[in-house]
């Protein structure tokens, strides 16, 4: 199950597009995680400053 982006606490940093080692997270205000590339390793939650990023 991938990670989802909380889009009213996102602030498009990018922290957790650059420790996705699937690069399953596309650039915007939020940033988005593609479902199908995912590996759920959670990466990308523990990167992000404003936890915005949380299990789907």
């Amino acid at each position: 199950m991938a990670h989802k982006i909380d889009a009213e606490k996102c602030v498009g940093c990018g922290c957790c597009a650059g420790v996705c080692p699937a690069e399953a997270i596309t650039a915007g205000t939020p940033y988005v995680i593609d479902a199908d590339k995912c590996l759920d390793c959670g990466a990308c939650a523990g990167a992000c400053p404003n936890e915005a990023i949380s299990p789907a």
